[in-house]
């Protein structure tokens, strides 16, 4: 029997061999479904587009292994268009568009419009209920209870280290995730309203911060938006044996936060011993503290 394995740089596969490929996918045989898999891989994301239109068969077998293999070509451009983003922008990146295509390399069947609109729909409803000459207290509050009351988010304190909770988009699907995603889901909120909020990479706890001309307000996003003061602040950074300076409640910027999103997930690949997903966040880390 002719071996199934791959070659390099294969030639381009006539209809007869795509048609037997094809069958080959719906065999028994986990093993012949691996040689075959890897045989239409090599031939690159051509392989793929000409797969999707298996990808709703009838055939249960056939569908659900032709969309794994699709998936993988669309996590493959995820990745590079991830990437690409990384290197072409400086400090000022866009972090909300950078949020999604870092969540498309996990999930490539996002609708990234979509997540927008949602937030979109968010503001449109704070606009109609929010008194903007009011007190910061009580915008925020507005804030608070669309995000967490009526939208229902709240911090994963189980599972922090699950990684779903840095993945923007699973985070707005779960209405659960850590503190710094749900942290950006408020600041891209009060950007969409125009609030001079910010970013603040508090280590331990990513918070956002309400600046006006008479006070800051931090915003503890993870626990339902209570606020702090900047000496409440303080008191946590010691009370974690941490030396306080100034740059630890300074504003931090969006190439810095994706960073730091991308080497919470590094990590917590490496503990899972998930190899593929380890370094595919290690190429992440480096392009993004060039």
């Amino acid at each position: 029997m002719k071996s199934l394995a791959p070659e390099k740089n294969p030639a381009p596969l006539s209809h007869s061999q795509k048609a037997a490929l094809v069958e080959l996918l719906t065999d028994d045989d986990s093993e012949i479904y691996r040689l075959v898999r890897g045989q239409i891989v090599a031939h690159g994301r051509d392989a793929g587009e000409w797969m999707r239109s298996f990808s709703l068969s009838p055939n249960p077998t056939l569908r659900r292994r032709t969309q794994e293999i699709v998936r993988h070509f669309d996590q493959q451009t995820a990745d590079i268009d991830f990437l690409a983003f990384c290197l072409k922008h400086g400090e000022d990146l866009d972090l909300e568009n950078g949020c999604w295509l870092l969540s498309k390399t996990q999930y490539p069947e996002i609708n990234i419009d979509g997540y927008k609109a949602l937030l979109d729909t968010f503001v449109w409803e704070l606009k109609g209920i929010m008194n903007f000459g009011a007190e910061p207290e009580g915008m925020l509050a507005d804030i608070n209870a669309l995000i967490y009351t009526r939208e229902g988010f709240s911090g994963d304190g189980k599972n922090h280290y699950d990684p779903a909770n840095f993945y923007l988009s699973e985070v707005v699907n779960r209405r659960k995730g850590g503190d710094i995603c749900l942290g950006l889901i408020y600041l891209f909120v009060c950007q969409r309203l125009t609030l001079s909020v910010t970013g603040i990479g508090m280590p331990g706890n990513f918070l956002c911060r309400f600046q006006t001309l008479r006070e800051e307000i931090y915003i503890d996003s993870f626990h339902e938006g209570r606020l702090l003061t900047k000496k409440a602040c303080v008191r946590y950074l010691k009370q974690s044996g941490r030396q306080y300076h100034e740059k630890l409640l300074a504003p931090i910027t969006p190439r810095q936060t994706l960073l730091r999103i991308c080497s919470n997930l590094h990590q917590i690949y490496v503990d899972l011993s998930r190899v593929e997903e380890r370094d595919r966040l290690q190429r992440y880390v480096v392009a993004l503290s060039r």
